[in-house]
């Protein structure tokens, strides 16, 4: 049995998504997971146009922290902040009707 796992980080930007796979050990976080997507992002030059600081992240879509440890397979998901709330955006189309 290996000790070391493969995950996928992911960040969508409005026309593309970057992806970056992260061999680690066991027992990594989401915090390494994303330092070492940090390190790949560098060197192809993607870096900056990243929130890696965010605390908007999931796994598979379910919200997770940075503490959290993802299973072999995983993909971990940076969120880019929300430009409109959708609850502010629907109560104004509702003032508007």
């Amino acid at each position: 049995m290996s000790s070391a796992k493969h995950c996928l980080v992911a960040f969508a930007l409005p026309l593309r998504q970057l992806l970056w796979a992260v061999e680690l050990p066991a027992g990594a976080t989401v915090a390494e997971a994303l330092q070492q997507a940090q390190l790949q992002a560098v060197a192809r030059g993607e870096a900056g146009e990243v929130p890696w600081d965010s605390n908007s992240l999931g796994i598979f879509g379910e919200p997770c922290r940075r503490e959290d440890v993802p299973a072999d397979g995983d993909r971990v998901e940076i969120y880019r902040p929300l430009i409109n709330d959708p609850r502010a955006s629907r109560r104004a189309r509702v003032r508007r009707r």
